[in-house]
C-alpha cells in the first residue's frame, strides 16, 4: 500500500486568524492565555484538514518562524535576551522583532527589560519566507528544550492524529546560521548533535514513531566538509529508537543522490516536481529496506496537479516499491494559500485549473486511492482534472499573439542606456542639486486603519470612484507635508492608493487574476496575497501616473515614481507553469517600461524599480546562477534603461543575501541602490567596497521590521561605518525597506532622527 502524508500545513489561518492574533497581542488588545488558545485552535483545524493521511506533521506551527522554534528547541539564543526569564514566548517575539507585548516587557520576571536588537531575517532558500538566523560563536553550547514540540505532539496524539513530528536537521541548522564571530559554524556540530540524540529520544518515549528531519541544503551544492557533516551527523543519530524521515525538497539531489540514499536512516523524501531527474537513479541506489517518499504535489504553485500523467508516472514506480513508496507535496504547504473554496468572486474559468493547500491534500487523496485500489475508484475526479487540465492548455485567455510579437521584437538596444553612469550622476547632480547624503525613504508610509476601510468600502462599492481618489488624495497630501515637515530631500508619495507592491499592479495587467484569500506567509504576522500570473502579460493603459502626478503637484523637491520590477513581480506571484519563467518576465520587463516612459514624459525625474525579490529567484546551485542572472538583469535593463540621462533610475532590494551576485546587481546599472544593511550592521557594505561598486548606494538604518525606534547616534554609527567603506560622494541615507507596516507614532521620531543622523554627517565626514 502506497502511503500518503504532508511535510507541512499553513499555519495563518484560511482568513489570517494568526496575524490578527499576534498583532493584538504585541498591541496588549489581548492576553497571552487568549494567543495561546488561537494557536490551538488552529492545529486542531489544521489537522482534521490533513485527517485522510496517513501521517499528518506536529511542530510545523509556530507563531513566528519555524527556524526560531528550534533555535528555541536547541537552548540557543542570542546573549542579548538571555537575561529575560519570562515566557518563551515572548522571548521569541522579542529575538524576531526587538520586542513582545509592553505588559511581558514589564512583567518579564526580573529579568532585563525593554527593547533589544531583532535577530536578522534573510530569505528560505528561494522562497519569499523570511526566517530568523540563528546566531553562532565559537563558545555557543546548546541545551534541549522540547516541550513546545512534545506539549504539540501530546495534543496530536490526543485528537487521534497520526502523527509525525517535524524538525530542522543539524546539519541544515548550522548551515542557515552565522558565526557572528566568524568561527567556523561546523566545528559545532559535535556539541549540537548529543541535543539531537536526546531530542530524538524524548520524541520516542512520547510515542513518535517517524520524524521528519528536514534537511533542505541537500539540493544545493555541498563542499567535502558539509558531506561529511551529513555522514557524520546522522551515523551519530542512526540509534535513535524513532525512524527518520530524511526529507530534501526546493530541488534536485544531484551530486548528492549517492550521499542522502545511503545515509542510516528509514527513509528519504525528494522534490519530484523540481528533481524528477533524481528518482531513477535513485530507484538503484537506495537500500532496499528504506522508504522513498516522492513529492509529486507541487507544494509552491496553485495550478492542478495533472493527476492521470502522475499516475502514468507513479504506477511503474509504485509496482517496484509496494509498502516503500510515500507520496506528498513536494514540500511544506505554507507557500500556498489555505483554501480555494473561501473563493466566491475569482473567475470560475481560472479557479477551475487552481489548487490551494486543503485541494492539494484531496489531490494526494485521490493518488492514493488510486495507486492502493486502481483508478476506477476515482474516476469521476479523474476525469473531472482532465477536463480541467486540457481547458487551460488550449484556453485563448492565456495566449496573446501580440504580446509574443512584442516579446520577439526585443533587441540589445532596449537594455542599453544612453551614457554611462558617470556622465549620467553629473548630469543628475546638477538638475537635482541634492546635499550629500540626501535623505529619502523606500515608498510606502503607514497603512492605516482610515486608508483600508476608504478601499474595502471602495472595493464593496460604498463609495464612488471619486470619493475614494479624494481620500487617497487627501492621505497622499499628508504625506508629502509630513516629509516636507521632516526634512527629507527626495520625496515619495506615500502609496496610499496600493493594497501591495506586486498585486495593486497585477491588478491593472492584462494575463493576471486575483483572489480573495490567497493569503501566504512572509515572515510573522505579514502575510501577502500573490497575484496568479495565468496568461501572457500587457499593459492596457497607465498604472501610476496619476497618483506620482499629483504628489509632485504639492511640492516643488523631487518625487519618486515608485514602480515594482518586473523580477519582483514574477518571483513574488503565483507563475504560469507552462513556459519558462524568464518568457513571463520579458513580458513583464516591456509592460513596466511603458510605465517608466510615461512618468518621465509626466515630468517625473526619479523612478525607483523595485527588485526586492532578485536574489531568491536565484537556483540554489552556482552552476545554474548565470542563466537565471542573464535575463533576469536583460529583464530590469530593458525596463529601466529607455530614459533620458538626466532621469535617476534607483532599485531597491531586502532581506536577502547579496555579496555573492554584486556583480550582476552592477551590470542593472541603476543609478542608485537602496538596500538593507541595518540589521546585518552594515556587513554587506564589506562587499560593495571590496567588489568597488560604482554607482549610488543607499544603506538602509532604520530596521522598519521592528518596531524599535532607533536612535540618531545609532543611525550616525552605522553611516559611519558606511562612509569607511564607500565613498561619501555616493551615499545616500534611508529605512532598510518600506513604512506601510509601521504607524506614525513610530514612523516620525524614527525619521526625524535620520534626517538629524544626514546633517550631521554632511559636517562631520569629509
Amino acid at each position: 500500500m502506497v502511503f500518503t502524508h504532508n511535510l507541512g500545513f499553513p499555519r495563518i489561518g484560511a482568513k489570517r486568524e494568526l496575524k490578527f492574533a499576534l498583532e493584538s497581542y504585541w498591541k496588549d488588545q489581548s492576553s497571552r492565555d487568549e494567543l495561546k488558545a488561537l494557536g490551538a485552535d488552529l492545529r486542531r483545524r489544521h489537522w482534521q484538514d490533513q485527517s485522510a493521511l496517513d501521517l499528518a506533521p506536529v511542530g510545523d506551527f509556530t507563531f513566528y518562524d519555524q527556524v526560531l522554534d528550534m533555535s528555541f528547541t536547541l537552548g540557543n539564543l542570542p546573549e542579548r535576551v538571555q537575561g529575560f526569564h519570562g515566557d518563551a514566548l515572548d522571548n521569541t517575539f522579542r529575538v524576531a522583532r526587538g520586542r513582545s507585548a509592553h505588559t511581558a516587557e514589564t512583567h518579564c520576571c526580573g529579568g532585563a527589560c525593554g527593547e533589544v536588537a531583532a535577530g536578522e531575517m534573510t530569505k528560505w532558500f528561494d522562497t519569499n519566507y523570511h526566517y530568523i538566523v540563528p546566531e553562532f560563536i565559537a563558545a555557543t553550547q546548546f541545551k534541549l528544550d522540547a516541550s513546545r514540540l512534545l506539549e504539540q505532539l501530546a495534543e496530536a496524539k490526543a485528537q487521534g492524529v497520526k502523527a509525525k513530528p517535524v524538525i530542522i536537521g543539524p546539519v541544515t541548522y548550522l548551515a542557515l546560521g552565522k558565526a557572528k564571530d566568524g568561527s567556523d559554524k561546523l566545528a559545532l556540530l559535535e556539541r549540537l548533535l548529543p541535543v539531537y540524540t536526546e531530542l530524538l529520544e524524548a520524541l520516542a518515549d512520547a510515542g513518535a514513531e517517524w520524524v521528519q528531519v528536514d534537511e533542505p541544503i541537500l539540493v544545493t551544492e555541498l563542499d567535502a566538509g558539509w558531506q561529511h557533516a551529513f555522514n557524520l551527523a546522522y551515523h551519530a543519530l542512526k540509534a535513535s529508537r524513532v525512524k527518520l524521515l530524511l526529507t530534501a525538497y526546493f530541488g534536485p539531489l544531484l551530486e548528492n543522490q549517492y550521499l542522502a540514499a545511503n545515509l542510516p536512516v528509514a527513509g528519504l523524501h525528494v522534490d519530484a516536481i523540481g528533481g524528477r531527474d533524481d528518482i531513477q537513479p535513485l530507484l538503484g541506489l537506495l537500500p532496499a529496506h528504506k522508504v522513498l517518499s516522492l513529492g509529486v504535489i507541487n507544494g509552491r504553485n496553485i495550478w492542478k496537479t495533472d493527476l492521470n500523467a502522475v499516475l502514468d508516472w507513479l504506477d511503474p514506480i509504485a509496482k517496484r516499491l509496494g509498502d516503500r513508496l510515500w507520496i506528498a507535496p513536494s514540500c511544506s504547504l505554507l507557500h500556498v494559500p489555505v483554501d480555494l473554496d473561501s473563493e466566491q468572486k475569482l473567475d470560475g474559468e481560472i479557479k477551475s485549473w487552481l489548487a490551494f493547500a486543503k485541494q492539494k491534500l484531496e489531490e494526494l487523496r485521490v493518488l492514493g486511492v488510486a495507486l492502493n485500489q486502481g483508478r476506477d475508484g476515482v474516476e469521476a475526479e479523474l476525469d473531472a482534472n482532465r477536463a480541467a487540465c486540457d481547458a487551460r492548455r488550449n484556453s485563448p485567455r492565456v495566449n496573446d499573439p501580440a504580446v509574443k510579437a512584442a516579446l520577439a521584437g526585443i533587441t540589445s538596444q532596449l537594455g542599453q542606456r544612453q551614457s554611462p553612469y558617470a556622465v549620467r550622476s553629473a548630469k543628475q547632480a546638477a538638475l537635482l542639486k541634492l546635499p550629500k547624503f540626501p535623505t529619502t525613504t523606500i515608498g510606502s508610509f503607514p497603512q492605516t486603519a482610515k486608508i483600508r476601510q476608504a478601499r474595502s468600502r471602495f472595493k464593496a462599492g460604498e463609495i464612488g470612484e471619486a470619493a475614494y481618489q479624494a481620500a487617497m488624495k487627501a492621505e497622499i497630501t499628508h504625506s508629502v507635508r509630513e516629509q516636507e515637515a521632516l526634512g527629507l530631500d527626495v520625496l515619495v508619495h506615500g502609496e496610499a492608493e496600493r493594497n501591495d507592491m506586486v498585486e495593486y499592479f497585477g491588478e491593472q495587467l492584462d494575463g493576471y487574476a486575483f483572489s480573495q484569500f490567497g493569503w501566504v506567509q512572509s515572515y510573522g504576522s505579514r502575510c501577502v496575497k500573490p497575484p496568479i500570473l495565468f496568461g501572457d502579460i500587457s499593459r492596457p493603459k497607465a498604472m501610476t501616473v496619476d497618483w506620482i502626478r499629483y504628489a509632485q503637484s504639492l511640492t516643488g523637491r523631487p518625487m519618486k515614481g515608485m514602480l515594482t520590477g518586473p523580477v519582483t513581480l514574477l518571483n513574488w506571484s503565483f507563475v504560469r507553469d507552462d513556459q519558462p519563467r524568464s518568457v513571463s518576465c520579458k513580458q513583464l520587463a516591456l509592460a513596466i517600461r511603458q510605465e517608466v516612459l510615461d512618468l518621465e514624459t509626466a515630468g517625473v525625474r526619479v523612478i525607483q524599480i523595485d527588485e526586492a525579490a532578485l536574489r531568491e529567484g536565484l537556483p540554489l546551485r552556482r552552476a545554474q546562477w548565470k542563466t537565471y542572472l542573464d535575463w533576469a538583469v536583460e529583464s530590469f535593463r530593458i525596463t529601466a534603461n529607455g530614459v533620458a540621462d538626466e532621469t535617476q533610475i534607483h532599485t531597491h532590494m531586502c532581506y536577502s543575501e547579496f555579496n555573492d551576485i554584486l556583480s550582476a546587481i552592477a551590470t542593472m546599472d541603476a543609478d542608485v541602490i537602496t538596500i538593507e544593511t541595518s540589521r546585518s550592521d552594515m556587513e554587506l557594505l564589506d562587499a560593495f567596497r571590496n567588489f568597488e561598486y560604482p554607482n549610488q548606494i543607499g544603506p538602509g538604518v532604520y530596521d522598519i521590521h521592528s518596531p524599535n525606534i532607533p536612535t540618531e547616534q545609532y543611525m550616525l554609527e552605522l553611516m559611519k561605518k558606511a562612509a569607511e567603506r564607500i565613498p561619501a560622494e555616493r551615499l545616500w541615507v534611508n529605512p532598510d525597506c518600506g513604512l506601510k507596516t509601521r504607524q506614525w507614532n513610530e514612523v516620525i521620531p524614527a525619521l526625524t532622527n535620520m534626517v538629524s543622523a544626514a546633517r550631521t554627517l554632511r559636517t562631520s565626514v569629509a
